[in-house]
């Protein structure tokens, strides 16, 4: 064999040894080297930062004209007087009364709604109860501050409430799903025909009314 290809072999062997060697020190003391720089630096952008190649709009862009999100429903009532009343006509609640959809209802309704309207509907929630807001109406007696009754209250109003708020009421659109208010509506219809008898026994009848 040609001494001058030994010897090249061996040197380039050598070479290489001592880059490779050179290039394992401790990630502690120096990371490595980048071989490829672009394998490693891709071209992420940054939460909130500069969009590149538009340095005029930022990473988190309006969602398209006309999109909405999953799971959003319409609701074409306003929120003014006129749009409460319309409400209380025209929209019906769509959810099918069986005893899931109102168990689920008054689990709902204990997580958002209790506080303030206590576990009966008589507006004596822990809140109230504490001296932090005044008492709602009872759902079974009180007046509304619309006009009517809170018993008389119809599918449409409590929805139009719930995703509105009302006076001291806040709006709860962006807590609550469409379908999640709806089934809290059922619930409600309930606590309307509490009267002398317990919240609890009028669901267990009404649940075993629909079965």
């Amino acid at each position: 064999m040609d001494f001058r290809i030994i010897r090249n072999t061996v040197n380039l062997g050598l070479t290489s040894a001592i880059f490779f060697l050179g290039a394992c020190r401790s990630p502690v003391d120096f990371p490595g080297y980048q071989y490829m720089p672009d394998m490693y630096v891709g071209p992420a952008e940054e939460t909130y930062g500069s969009r590149i190649g538009n340095a005029d709009s930022t990473s988190a862009l309006l969602p398209v004209a006309g999109s909405v999100p999953r799971g959003f429903a319409f609701f074409n009532f306003p929120n003014t007087l006129e749009g409460y009343e319309l409400a209380s006509v025209e929209a019906q609640d769509p959810i099918v009364l069986d005893p899931l959809n109102l168990a689920e209802g008054k689990r709902m309704y204990e997580i958002y709604c209790i506080n303030c309207h206590g576990a009966e509907g008589k507006g004596d929630g822990s809140i109230v109860a504490a001296g932090k807001f005044p008492p709602p109406p009872s759902y079974s007696t009180g007046n509304s501050s619309r006009g009517g009754t809170m018993k008389d209250l119809t599918d449409g109003k409590i929805y139009h409430t719930i995703t509105y708020g009302i006076n001291l009421m806040g709006p709860h659109a962006a807590q609550i799903s469409p379908t999640e208010r709806w089934k809290i509506v059922m619930y409600v219809h309930t606590l309307q025909k509490v009267g002398e008898t317990t919240a609890a026994a009028v669901s267990d009848s009404t649940i075993t009314a629909v079965k």
